[in-house]
């Protein structure tokens, strides 16, 4: 497949994909999610590649959230198709790979993005970042797994706030509150998910596997 989207670079045994889209800030439409599906699944059959770090182009946006516009005209059917087709191509799939993913988060982490950073085993932000679920202000909730990935990370109460206030938080608070695993500088984010990488990297590729599946029954998954 030729991206047109993404970018992907691989430097033995790291595996880099950007969402490559910052005019929109990285907004999630369909084509995007198909090539990100691609990417994942290459990457992940690639022995040689042991880690995954996913982040967006540019400095102000991880995934700004779904592209509004492509869906702003779906009636609920229609959605409720975009919603389960997202779901299998892309957030259960990184969620479930066999290869550690890391999202860099650098920026705005909203909607889609959100629950993007959250399918991925590992969250690293910037500490420019602001996160947030903020469906219901639109009429509808975080449609790809968000309500259940965002508990299992935050407990449910915090969920329930940011949810239902549909409210950002900053860096610092979403590390606070489990949200995210470290706080960096903008300059400092990608060196720090290349350190991590190059740790998990070191480990047996068969062993971390079978731990992801076993951290992941003991949760079920974020549909």
């Amino acid at each position: 497949m030729s991206y047109q989207n993404i970018i992907v670079s691989t430097e033995k045994p790291i595996c880099t994909i950007l969402i490559n889209r910052p005019s929109q800030l990285n907004a999630l439409n369909k084509e995007t999610i198909e090539e990100l599906n691609d990417a994942f699944l290459k990457a992940d059959r690639d022995n040689e590649t042991r880690c995954i770090i996913l982040s967006g182009q540019g400095t102000k946006a991880f995934v700004a959230g779904a592209d509004i516009k492509e869906f702003a005209h779906f009636n609920k059917t229609q959605g409720a198709d975009l919603a389960r087709d997202g779901q299998y191509l892309l957030f259960n799939l990184v969620e479930q790979l066999s290869t550690p993913v890391i999202a860099a988060v650098n920026g705005f982490a909203l909607g889609g993005g959100l629950e993007l950073a959250m399918s991925c085993h590992i969250r690293i932000a910037s500490d420019t970042s602001k996160l947030g679920l903020p469906e219901v202000s639109l009429g509808v909730i975080p449609g790809y797994g968000g309500t259940q990935r965002l508990a299992q990370l935050v407990g449910k109460g915090k969920a329930m706030e940011m949810i239902t206030s549909a409210q950002m938080i900053d860096a610092q608070s979403a590390m606070q509150w489990g949200l995210v695993n470290q706080v960096c500088t903008l300059d400092e984010l990608m060196e720090s998910a290349q350190k991590l990488a190059k740790k998990i990297a070191r480990n047996s590729p068969n062993a971390i596997a079978f731990a992801i599946k076993s951290v992941n029954a003991g949760f079920g998954d974020g549909g």
